[in-house]
């Protein structure tokens, strides 16, 4: 009996101590990341962290480097600036760091090598990792969604069909696939998400390219989970 106060005590104190603990997420991407067309409360970032805040886990506010438009190099241009200004207060006030990943439609739609994207990806992974503390469990990389299955695809400047749009984004996902699973980073295939638009009008905003708050929270409920597992088993 004594024995089993012991253990349900210990338990008990170690489940307090987990939930105790400070999280962050930082998001590095672009006009997916930012939530270009929402609210910042939309966002996959934040919606995410909801779920995860519901279940006791403890996350700050997300910090985000992300802009829309951008490609690989100018995110990687932009981390470099931000870590000029930021980077010894968010390591001193961020507790255990999570990062997401979400790079490489610009350079797709702008017509950028494959070869380019899965160097400058690289890269950005091993960034990622540095922020994680090197804990690659804390990195989660997610796959680019399809902006053909979108109303805006009618008006591609180059007149790609939707397939062919969904066939580079297919190649695109391959390699930030295959660099994460080098790494044995997290992988989270959203691109499946971003395909479900004619069954779900209501997953496209308003400016009829970017998700909406509906298909986020989709995304959301992917991430949380494999998020929380690590936490729980740590």
């Amino acid at each position: 009996m004594k024995l089993f106060i012991i253990l349900s005590i210990l338990s008990f104190t170690l489940l307090s101590m987990k939930n105790e603990r400070k999280y962050t997420m930082l998001s590095l991407g672009d006009s997916y990341t930012i939530g270009e067309a929402v609210t910042e409360n939309e966002t996959f970032a934040a919606q995410t962290i909801a779920l995860l805040n519901n279940d006791n886990i403890t996350f700050t506010k997300p910090t985000i480097i992300a802009k829309t438009g951008w490609t690989t190099d100018e995110l990687a241009d932009a981390i470099k600036v931000w870590e000029e200004h930021n980077p010894e207060s968010f390591k001193k006030n961020s507790g255990e760091v999570f990062v997401t990943l979400l790079i490489g439609v610009n350079n797709e739609f702008r017509g950028r090598s494959t070869e380019e994207y899965r160097k400058e990806f690289k890269d950005l992974l091993n960034t990622a990792l540095q922020y994680a503390g090197g804990k690659v469990k804390h990195v989660f990389v997610l796959s680019i969604p399809d902006w053909g299955a979108t109303p805006f695809a009618a008006e591609d400047p180059k007149q790609r069909t939707p397939a062919l749009i969904g066939n580079e984004i297919d190649q695109f996902n391959a390699i930030n696939k295959e660099e994460a699973l080098k790494v044995k980073a997290h992988y989270i295939d959203i691109t499946s998400i971003s395909r479900q638009t004619k069954q779900h009008p209501d997953f496209i905003a308003s400016d009829g390219l970017h998700p909406s708050g509906k298909m986020y929270a989709e995304w959301a409920k992917l991430l949380a989970p494999e998020m929380k597992k690590v936490i729980t088993r740590q």
